[in-house]
């Protein structure tokens, strides 16, 4: 395991799992972690060997927004602090959405406003039973940001989010998993088998192929069905020149298992 103090990364063959380590403020958001994060899953973008990432948080929760204690520490310039804190934390909200391969939240604890919007902008998120989970910003009379009014509503439905937006109120994980913020709830002792095996599952799969479903997906609702289907004949033919492709025909036809490399 390795990394900087604030995010650690630690590598299971093709996962890499990216740490979120403030444990004593439940990870809250300062800008050594913002920049450290950012680092981290750009690198994890970047590198080929790495075929699914895994967000997780240290201690008794996996992310509980921004640390109020550097915003009261800022004073008078809080506008200036929050508004840089933030440059340095979108990027990686646009970093995981963007990038080819699939990233997977694990969460527990508490998971709360910024925590909340990275939550979402995972492309799967699998979440202990005793999750909290609230958006939160409107407690500290704020708005959101890190995505949140993206991702929400397009979720859950425009009025629901704008209840969690507007209340801020806490919710168990069921709920959460009624309202489609996360796919699945697992026991405590279950969670870390259920989180390592969906893990290698996503890092055993066709990489290029999630790359471009989560390229089509992220495009549909702005797009027209003519458009929409353009893209997919689009991203179908780009998608069956690579090696998993071909893999993926030759093993339905031999009635075998896949072996999918990613490329």
């Amino acid at each position: 395991m390795d990394g900087s103090d604030t995010v650690l990364i630690a590598n299971d063959g093709a996962v890499r799992t990216l740490i979120l380590n403030r444990p004593a403020v439940m990870n809250a958001l300062n800008e050594a972690m913002a920049d450290a994060l950012f680092a981290a899953v750009s690198a994890a973008a970047d590198d080929p060997a790495v075929r699914c990432v895994v967000l997780r948080g240290a201690g008794r929760g996996f992310f509980a927004g921004g640390d109020v204690a550097e915003f009261v520490r800022h004073g008078e310039d809080i506008g200036d602090f929050a508004g840089a804190l933030i440059d340095r934390y979108h990027p990686t909200i646009e970093r995981l959405r963007s990038m080819e391969k699939p990233a997977l939240a694990a969460l527990h604890g508490p998971v709360a406003g910024a925590g909340l919007s990275l939550a979402m902008a995972a492309d799967l998120a699998i979440a202990e039973e005793g999750a909290v989970f609230s958006l939160a910003y409107t407690l500290i009379g704020a708005s959101p940001d890190g995505g949140s009014t993206y991702f929400l509503p397009r979720i859950v439905g425009q009025r629901k989010a704008l209840e969690i937006a507007l209340l801020s109120d806490r919710f168990d994980a069921e709920t959460a998993l009624s309202l489609g913020l996360i796919n699945r709830v697992t026991p405590a002792d279950a969670f870390e088998a259920e989180v390592g095996a969906l893990a290698a599952r996503l890092a055993a799969g066709p990489t290029k192929a999630y790359g471009r479903v989560k390229r089509l997906i992220e495009r549909s609702l702005g797009s027209d069905l003519a458009d929409q289907l353009a893209a997919e004949r689009a991203a179908f033919v780009e998608g069956a020149a690579t090696r998993d492709f071909r893999e993926g025909i030759a093993a339905f036809t031999g009635k075998r298992k896949p072996d999918f490399m990613g490329e």
